[in-house]
């Protein structure tokens, strides 16, 4: 799967940027530094979108039971489900659009524009009085973040084939920063007049909700203010000087542009890797998406209702932990594994985990009725410490599971047709995924709010049904492996 002899658009690899998957071209070509300051500041940037979007995940079922959306309390998994799915949905809707925009205008306009949109939609969430007033400000900030294959283009637009690897889990340190953030924010700053006293203020009262999301849009600004001064255009053809060019690019990537021409996407689609990373991309981002609503929603649901029943400030907590494991992850495993494994088996075994992560949600519960006090409404001191054991053995799980993201953006690099494509790739992948993501939560949060609503197999016909995606899943990331063997 590393190398090809064709160059039409089914030809799996970029054979010229893989020579450094040979140990003797690695010898032969020294690594290039990497271009610190620009991937700083590209990180910076890629930060405040997972911030945005998952701000809301420790706070919205609370949120939505206050506005008293519905009186049926196991019928908000169904609301908040359609909460988070309106991002994705609108996030899906530009990307496209956007991807196209900057190969016309510049990435750096569409980054600072995109990320101030985001900002404002963001800011004003926490202000919503009503349902409709939600899904406008996610629709808005969802419009507006579409923007990430753009960031990955600026990625390899300052990188070359020596150093990409090195700089891809630097930089997508930023999402599971965001992830880290993001909840944490939602957690700890909901409710801010009830928790601090100095912040007792009648606003904050009124607005239980807006300070997560305005801090969130504020650091989105910032973000977008450090980009409007140091941020630099990347495009090949906003650069005037071939001088120029080199020293931005650093590498081979741009300088074979002028020698390729961008297929379609229909050309791109016919290409077999780029078709199997589009279809298994779909199965993590629904299975990934998925999980989060899960997780989020069996935490807040009571113990006799099937869930752990703990409070918004905790499942903030236990989301931002996780978002830490993800970072470590990042930083001290992934280098490794991508120097000493075979990527497209290391993505497949990444998808491995969905299966078992969310019968290991049931166990938990199990665990947790066996010492429920009926009479307190409380846990045995014995029961606690066993879930939240639980609760980490099931989110280093899901982290690890979510590497396959960085696996695939490289996956996506290595076997795009020719480097004029490489943004068409990534934009192809990122659609899919996004429309998984609009669809997943939706999904996933109806089938738990079924089962717990119908007492469907003792409320737990969402973990089998879970179970089912996650084998799918499975199953579309092997094909990535038939595709290696096909091509040694």
């Amino acid at each position: 799967m590393n190398t090809s002899e064709n160059s039409d658009e089914t030809r799996p690899l970029l054979s010229a940027q893989l020579a450094d998957d040979n140990p003797d071209t690695v010898q032969a070509k020294p690594i290039t530094p990497l271009p610190k300051a620009k991937l700083a500041v590209a990180t910076c940037i890629r930060l405040v979108e997972p911030i945005a979007f998952s701000q809301i995940f420790p706070y919205i079922n609370e949120y939505l039971s206050n506005l008293h959306v519905t009186d049926d309390p196991k019928q908000i998994g169904f609301y908040s489900g359609l909460v988070e799915s309106t991002f994705a949905v609108f996030q899906l809707v530009s990307i496209y659009y956007l991807s196209k925009l900057s190969d016309r205008i510049g990435r750096r306009p569409v980054i600072l524009w995109g990320n101030a949109g985001a900002a404002v939609a963001t800011f004003l969430f926490g202000l919503s009085r009503s349902l409709p007033t939600m899904l406008a400000f996610r629709a808005m900030a969802g419009l507006c973040s579409g923007n990430a294959p753009v960031m990955h283009s600026v990625i390899a637009e300052i990188t070359d084939s020596t150093n990409f690897a090195l700089a891809l889990p630097i930089y997508s340190t930023a999402y599971y920063t965001g992830n880290i953030l993001g909840p944490m924010l939602g957690g700890t700053l909901s409710n801010p007049a009830d928790k601090f006293s100095w912040l007792d203020f009648g606003f904050l009262k009124h607005y239980p909700y807006f300070l997560p999301g305005g801090v969130a849009g504020v650091l989105t600004l910032l973000a977008v203010f450090i980009g409007y001064f140091v941020l630099e255009e990347t495009l090949p053809s906003k650069i005037r000087t071939s001088t120029k060019r080199n020293e931005i690019t650093s590498g081979d990537l741009v300088n074979d542009q002028a020698h390729d021409e961008p297929l379609s996407a229909k050309a791109l689609l016919a290409n077999p890797a780029i078709f199997a990373l589009c279809k298994s991309g779909f199965a993590l981002c629904f299975l990934d998406a998925g999980f989060q609503v899960i997780f989020v929603l069996f935490a807040y649901t009571s113990v006799l209702n099937g869930g752990l029943g703990l409070s918004t400030e905790n499942i903030g907590y236990s989301l931002s932990t996780s978002g830490a494991v993800s970072l470590l992850l990042q930083l001290m495993i992934m280098p490794y594994l991508i120097r000493n494994f075979n990527l497209a088996k290391m993505y497949s075994l990444c998808f491995w985990m969905f299966p078992f992560m969310f019968p290991l949600l049931a166990v938990l519960n199990l665990v947790a009725r066996g010492g429920y006090d009926g009479t307190t409404g409380e846990l045995s001191s014995q029961a606690s410490a066993a879930i939240w054991v639980g609760i980490a053995i099931v989110m280093t799980m899901a982290r690890f599971a979510n590497l396959a993201f960085s696996f695939s953006v490289i996956l996506i690099r290595e076997n795009c047709p020719n480097p004029a494509s490489l943004g068409m790739s990534n934009g192809l992948a990122q659609i899919a995924m996004c429309l998984a993501r609009a669809f997943s939560p939706a999904f996933m949060s109806s089938i738990f709010a079924l089962s717990v609503d119908y007492n469907l197999l003792g409320g737990f016909a969402w973990v089998v049904a879970s179970f089912l995606v996650g084998l799918f899943g499975v199953a579309q990331s092997r094909s990535l492996i038939r595709l290696d063997r096909q091509h040694p």
